[in-house]
Order: C-alpha cells, then sequence, then structure tokens
C-alpha cells in the first residue's frame, strides 16, 4: 500500500522518546500558524512511498527505539499509518503518532482504521500547535494545549490518561 510523504528521518532524538524512525506524511486540514512543517500541508505535494519499502527502511535500523508518525496530519491517512504501526510493534518498537486533532475528536470520528492505528499507538500527542502557547521546555511538542497521552491505558480506562516519561534504562 502507498501512503503520500513529505520525508522520513532515519534516526531523530526530538520526535518522540529514543532513537526514532519518523515519518512526515503529507497533506494537513489544520494549517496552525507557524508551523514547523508548512511544506507537509499541501496534501498535493510531497511524494509517495510503499509502505514495504518503509518496513524495510525501519528493519534494517538496529538503533531504533521506535517509530514517529507525524506530518502533515497521519490521520488523513489512517489506513497506511495503521501497516506502519503494526510492523513496527511486530518488530518490538514503539509507535508514537503526532495529530492536530484531540483525543476525543478522534474517538469521535468512529473510524475502523482510526482505532486500527490507535490500537497500535503507544504515545499520542494531540491538539493543533498554538503559537502563542509555545515553549521550548515542553517535551515532544510545541504547544502547552497539547497532551501526551499513554494511548493503550487511555482505551482500557476510556479517559485520558497522560503519558510519564520513565526513567531511562541502558540495554
Amino acid at each position: 500500500m502507498n501512503i503520500k510523504i513529505s520525508g522520513i528521518a532515519n534516526d531523530s532524538i526530538v520526535d518522540g522518546e529514543g532513537i526514532r524512525f519518523t515519518i512526515f506524511t503529507q497533506g494537513c486540514p489544520h494549517h496552525c500558524p507557524h508551523c514547523h512543517n508548512p511544506q507537509t500541508h499541501d496534501p498535493n505535494g510531497g511524494y509517495e512511498e510503499n509502505t514495504e519499502n518503509l518496513i524495510a527502511m525501519i528493519a534494517q535500523n538496529p538503533l531504533l527505539d521506535g517509530i514517529t508518525l507525524s506530518g502533515g496530519e497521519p490521520i488523513q491517512q489512517p489506513l497506511p499509518c495503521s501497516i506502519l504501526a503494526q510492523s513496527a510493534k511486530k518488530m518490538g518498537l514503539t509507535v508514537w503518532l503526532y495529530t492536530g486533532y484531540t483525543w476525543e475528536e478522534l474517538l469521535a470520528k468512529n473510524d475502523k482504521a482510526i482505532q486500527k492505528l490507535l490500537h497500535f499507538t503507544d504515545v499520542l500527542i494531540d491538539g493543533t500547535f498554538i503559537y502563542e502557547l509555545r515553549s521550548l521546555e515542553l517535551s515532544f511538542k510545541g504547544s502547552s494545549n497539547q497532551r501526551t497521552i499513554d494511548v493503550q491505558k487511555s482505551l482500557l480506562q476510556h479517559s485520558v490518561v497522560l503519558w510519564q516519561k520513565k526513567p531511562y534504562l541502558f540495554r
């Protein structure tokens, strides 16, 4: 299956905990002022990549702790993103997902492809970037309105459970 992307980062340390393979999806309806990835907004930009090629690239890097689906807006392409997330989980990797939608908006969509993606997601950064609330002191997010959500605990408890950074243990 193909996915429309803007690009990838093979070894990001800013898009979630640990060393991450970050996929920047193409197309975003939010158009947040001062977005740090404005080149990803146009759904006609970027290029198509096969999910199997991306999975092979991920598998080739033994140093990865996980993958991050960023944007653009990954929720615009939930099916190929869920394929990537499921494959990452099978490799023992964590999955982080950035979205401009809130947790509540995602659940209200009642979309099976989005629900499948959430099933394979560990951490969700939700909410649009709001320039007036930006802070460089926030870990892994740009503005204080955004939440870092532990997806699996939230699904189990049927309410938002914020992610707690665990002490880093050497492998």
